[in-house]
């Protein structure tokens, strides 16, 4: 499958934060951008460069360790633990993160961050810049290098650059609140395209430079920012629709999957799937799961919700604290409504493989994913792309997720409004057979028409096309 533009004879560089490495079988890590991306960089030939996941000396300076697999170059590039401190854990997670996701009260600015922030974007185009040709096409991943275009355009980098942010852009009064958000509006302005996941996005980032005096969005996508002219769009990721589907009929073979399917035979199954994090909306979920089962009590010891969380980000206090109000949550939810055969909340903090993860979606009657705000979510994609055609189960889907604009026939919900989602969990459970096929029919093509191939073949086709900087 294509995934190049117009000019797919230029190489393709791609700059994000970790490089998603094959595995010593040349397999590609889980996830649907690193696949869409491998796929690309395979097809065109390229560079991918990013962190190593190493910590070096504080003072030693290196060059990035070169590796080649597939076909691929991956420039390797490590951080020093100030640096992780400061940049990654710092500013992009105790600030950036918090901000776009509208937890202003989870922000913790301070100078020594956003020095950080701007020391390790200085570093990666301080190392892309002897590695790159003079007609590559780069694409900067995300929100970790905001600054990353301007560094390189400061260096003399005249290619056509590209950024694609994965999380919500915030609204004006939000991004208000960082003390430097001026300066990574105009950090923006120095790439040829800037893509975002949805609609709303676009228009809060319009909004931001409208209100800031710095620009204005015209109707062709087009923006001028101080002389600079760059343009904006949306481009939504998916999944690799095909290949989930596949894997979900492959699950159900798997005997590891057997043992789990016999084990919840009787009850109905309840899936959610979250990094622990605090905009994924684990507690609140979890606080409906109650309260669906007080007002109906003929599903006790009848339904269960399976919670997969793997943990994230534990230096950061923040998490910490989540961790431990989710366990002490489920501890009290399954203390008082458990019985001896029966636990209604089946919590765990591991990772699952897609094998694994595309069968469990499969089991599961309703997919509960109810996020307090996302970019997009690719678990409620991968969950209709794993239910199966005859009996497919029905997504119970967060309005404030950027997959709500996709997937029209989900069951659309508030997070906020726990007896809501306790409701709607309820109409989920009792939907006739005809509509749950008419509401998965309807997801499904949108996933087939909206995969993360499109989305990459789009966004660079866009970015191919874009001018060239002067």
């Amino acid at each position: 499958m294509s995934v190049g533009g117009d000019g797919g004879d230029r190489r393709l560089v791609i700059v994000s934060n970790r490089v998603a490495l094959p595995d010593e079988h040349g397999s590609v890590p889980p996830g649907g951008m690193a696949i869409a991306l491998n796929a690309a960089l395979k097809q065109r030939g390229g560079l991918w460069m990013g962190w190593s996941g190493k910590v070096k000396a504080e003072k030693k300076q290196v060059s990035p360790t070169m590796q080649e697999a597939n076909g691929i170059t991956y420039a390797l590039a490590d951080l020093s633990e100030k640096d992780l401190d400061e940049y990654y854990y710092g500013f992009a997670n105790r600030v950036l993160w918090p901000v776009f996701h509208c937890r202003v009260d989870l922000a913790e600015y301070n100078d020594a961050r956003k020095s950080g922030y701007y020391r390790v974007n200085r570093l990666f185009a301080e190392s892309l810049m002897p590695l790159h040709r003079e007609d590559d096409v780069i694409w900067v991943q995300d929100y970790h290098l905001i600054p990353l275009g301007k560094e390189l355009r400061e260096r003399g980098c005249r290619n056509r650059i590209g950024f694609f942010l994965h999380i919500p852009w915030p609204p004006a009064d939000i991004l208000a609140t960082v003390p430097l958000c001026e300066e990574l509006l105009e950090a923006l302005s120095f790439y040829d395209l800037v893509g975002f996941q949805t609609d709303d996005d676009l228009n809060n980032f319009a909004e931001c430079l409208s209100r800031r005096n710095l620009g204005r969005l015209m109707k062709d996508g087009s923006c001028l920012v101080k002389g600079r002219q760059f343009r904006c769009g949306v481009f939504p990721i998916g999944i690799d629709t095909a290949k989930f589907e596949s894997l979900a009929k492959l699950a159900t073979r798997d005997g590891d999957l057997q043992e789990v399917y016999k084990k919840t035979a009787g009850c109905d199954v309840a899936i959610g799937v979250d990094r622990l994090d605090y905009s994924k909306g684990i507690d609140q979920r979890i606080v409906a799961f109650r309260h669906f089962l007080d007002r109906n009590s003929h599903r006790v010891r009848k339904t269960l919700l399976l919670q997969i969380t793997p943990k994230s980000r534990g230096e950061i206090p923040a998490y910490l604290a989540l961790q431990k109000h989710i366990a002490e949550l489920v501890g009290s939810v399954n203390g008082e409504l458990g019985t001896i055969d029966w636990v209604p909340v089946h919590y765990t903090n591991r990772s699952h493989g897609p094998l694994e993860l595309a069968g469990l979606y499969r089991m599961a009657r309703v997919g509960l994913v109810t996020p307090l705000r996302d970019g997009m979510n690719l678990v409620a994609k991968e969950y209709v792309a794993a239910q199966d055609p005859s009996n497919p189960g029905v997504l119970v889907l967060s309005q404030f997720a950027g997959a709500a604009g996709q997937l029209e026939g989900a069951v659309l919900v508030n997070p906020y409004d726990p007896e809501a989602v306790a409701a709607s969990t309820e109409k989920a459970f009792r939907m006739s057979p005809e509509e749950r096929k008419d509401r998965w029919s309807a997801m499904k093509n949108s996933l087939k028409g909206h995969d993360v191939y499109r989305w990459c073949s789009g966004f660079l086709a866009k970015l191919e096309a874009a001018d060239l900087p002067v």
